[in-house]
């Protein structure tokens, strides 16, 4: 069977690689595999967070016990902030990625691999294209995003 990229939907999606990614050197790693599975790093960018942009993003768990944990990992270090597009993205990058909690995570996805907690789990992809669109505006606009005056990489 030959694979056909126009037959497939294009997405975007947002992928971040969290403190722990880049405090081990797992970023050229975990983007070798999104790459390998045929998906292009469009725009990217290495930031550090503040609480008041991690409160927005974690919106729906700020009030819950673990929040200021994870608020404090989250601000521990630099993430790298992606924007990741493909065929399937959103569902192919979620894939990869693996469960949210490392133990749940099978092998040979980013977390089963690599996390060693669930709380330093690596990687956040977006779950929806429209959380996609919104985590992007959020972390990167639109002036990281890579392409030339014909639309490609």
């Amino acid at each position: 069977m030959v694979w056909n990229e126009k037959e497939r939907s294009m997405e975007r999606t947002y992928v971040m690689l969290k403190p722990d990614a880049v405090k081990r050197g797992l970023i050229g790693e975990i983007i070798a595999r999104i790459e390998a599975k045929g998906y292009r790093v469009t725009g990217a960018k290495m930031m550090q967070l503040d609480p008041v942009i991690l409160r927005e993003h974690y919106a729906h768990v700020k009030d819950q016990s673990f929040y200021p944990g994870m608020e404090e990992y989250m601000t521990s270090g630099p993430v790298m902030a992606m924007i990741v597009e493909g065929g399937n993205v959103v569902q192919g990058v979620r894939i990869l990625t693996g469960a949210t909690k490392f133990e749940d995570a099978k092998p040979g996805t980013i977390r089963g691999d690599y996390a060693m907690t669930t709380t330093q789990n690596l990687i956040h992809s977006a779950d929806t294209l429209e959380n996609a669109e919104t985590e992007i505006k959020r972390f990167l606009g639109n002036k990281h995003i890579f392409k030339d005056e014909e639309g490609n990489y």
